[in-house]
């Protein structure tokens, strides 16, 4: 049975700074508390003031409009605010964020240089980011949040730690090879955040998350949000933390989502031009594949069925999964093709639809693929492509969700229909001129800027020369008749200091300058045989 948090009653009670947990003979009245009190809240009866958040969060939230908490945020934020180890289940888009983001931001301390004082774990680099995006817009003045996760150089994350950080989002690879490197100190961390438990569980991130709980402060506040609350994720709460206050949504034990789960007959062949037809019919969607490369390879045959898609996946930069990412909320994009990897990392809103191109053999990754849809309340489709060679073991899976399901013909005329996708205008190519556009550095040549006058032995455009120095011409342009962009082997770029590609071939000719010192011995050289060109080697 969830509980929820007594709702304070009269002034705000003064909340505890820096407490593991309340005292014992606190803690015997909050146990008795929680087991009395109901489950139930009713709607429009709870605002974020009435769970005793600070005025000022309250007014950002506002400014926001985002006035009324979600079920587990009137359930975790009080007790939170008081000090309490809290533990969390509840279905993706249900509100977590916020749930541990206010008691955060309203309890942490000052960090020092390399010494953080709060800590929040997660296990991809896209939460980690939307987390900290989230924080910055709750945060007071002079507070300072950074993020840390691998796939990027450690230059600016090293560079946060030496002015200070009060709020560390981090990945645990990334943070536990900062702290071997001697530049992070986790000993005055006493507010922990773990999020998405389970999932860092299932990337084997449990050790590294064990060992980094053993390097925070003794004496801390943890909380812990999850989709399960059982198996690898128990042993961290048992071991962890202080007579957690519990909290488990309803239907967080099933899919977590709020969508229709539909389950199509589609043979391997037939499944793009499938997808490509429900992509075009429900909007915004995120296709799963099973491999990096399988990803990859729907992408671009989507592509070529009009379908404006991205790939993301774990062999992506970090920079190509944010332009993935940002393309789709902006709608420049009608869908991102994800491996499992990258399934706890996509957090959009608007979400419509979810295919499970590749079906997933574990049910937890098919929870996970299928909460990226149907986020906070809102409606979704989940769609299963189901070829003869899944279909028993999918059954089967479905079965242990606690889902009797019917595998039928795709009909894409029976999925909720979204706005036609319009792409949006693209920059017009700029024409190209004779003149250079302000700012814009081109080669010289006929058509471009003449090279001013430089020293003897200035190399234009680079290029070694192959002989002495300073024999080019002291100005003026190519051969007359010269085009830009000829054979490399001619000799340097027009408007250089060699010989033309005729002169190359054995056609010999004076340059413009006539008289100068490089002229007089091409005109010597003339009769010799092929004359060598400089530049070429």
């Amino acid at each position: 049975m969830s509980t929820v948090w007594p709702l304070p009653v009269g002034p705000n009670p003064p909340i505890r700074a820096h407490r593991r947990g309340p005292t014992s003979g606190a803690k015997d009245h909050l146990e008795k508390s929680v087991s009395s009190v109901s489950t139930t809240v009713p709607e429009g009866t709870v605002d974020f003031a009435s769970l005793g958040v600070a005025p000022r969060i309250v007014e950002s939230l506002s400014a926001r409009d985002i006035s009324s908490p979600f079920p587990i945020q009137v359930a975790t934020i009080p007790p939170a605010l008081d000090g309490r180890d809290v533990c969390g289940r509840a279905p993706t888009g249900s509100g977590k964020t916020l749930a541990f983001g206010i008691p955060l931001i309203e309890r942490v301390g000052k960090g020092r240089p390399g010494s953080p004082r709060a800590l929040v774990l997660v296990p991809t680099r896209e939460l980690a980011t939307q987390i900290s995006d989230e924080l910055e817009m709750l945060a007071g003045k002079g507070q300072r949040i950074a993020t840390f996760f691998g796939g990027v150089g450690f230059g600016n994350q090293l560079r946060a730690l030496r002015q200070g950080v009060d709020i560390a989002v981090a990945c645990p690879g990334r943070l536990a090879d900062l702290i071997k490197q001697g530049h992070v100190r986790l000993d005055s961390v006493d507010f922990v955040v773990l999020d998405e438990a389970d999932r860092m569980a299932d990337m084997g991130f449990l050790p590294e998350v064990k060992r980094l709980l053993g390097a925070c402060a003794d004496k801390r506040q943890t909380l812990l949000f999850s989709a399960t609350l059982d198996g690898d994720t128990d042993v961290i709460i048992k071991r962890y933390m202080d007579n957690p206050v519990r909290h488990a949504e309803a239907g967080a034990d099933s899919d977590g989502v709020v969508a229709e789960h539909v389950f199509w007959n589609v043979e391997r062949t037939e499944r793009v031009d499938v997808t490509a037809q429900v992509i075009d019919r429900t909007g915004p969607t995120v296709v799963f594949c099973r491999t990096k490369r399988g990803a990859d390879r729907v992408a671009r045959q989507l592509g070529s069925r009009g379908i404006a898609a991205a790939a993301i996946h774990g062999d992506r930069s970090q920079n190509q999964r944010e332009r993935a990412l940002e393309d789709f909320r902006q709608g420049r994009a009608q869908a991102i093709v994800a491996t499992d990897v990258a399934a706890r990392g996509i957090h959009v809103d608007g979400v419509t639809c979810v295919i499970h191109f590749d079906p997933t053999d574990d049910p937890k990754d098919y929870v996970h693929r299928s909460g990226r849809t149907g986020r906070a309340g809102n409606a979704g489709t989940v769609l299963s492509l189901v070829h003869s060679d899944i279909r028993r073991d999918l059954i089967r899976q479905q079965r242990g969700l606690g889902r009797h399901i019917d595998i039928v013909a795709p009909d894409p005329s029976t999925l909720p229909a979204a706005p036609p996708f319009v792409a949006p205008p693209t920059q017009p190519k700029r024409a190209k001129s004779d003149s250079a556009a302000p700012g814009h550095k081109r080669r010289s040549g006929p058509a471009g800027r003449p090279h001013k006058n430089k020293s003897k032995g200035a190399n234009a455009g680079g290029h070694k020369a192959g002989g002495a120095k300073g024999r080019g011409p002291k100005s003026g342009g190519s051969k007359p008749g010269s085009k830009p962009g000829g054979p490399k082997a001619s000799g340097p770029k027009a408007g250089g200091r060699g010989q033309s590609a005729k002169a190359a071939a054995g056609q010999h000719s004076r340059s413009s300058d006539g008289g100068s010192r490089s002229g007089q011995r091409r005109a010597k050289a003339q009769g010799r045989g092929a004359a060598t060109t400089r530049g070429s080697r």
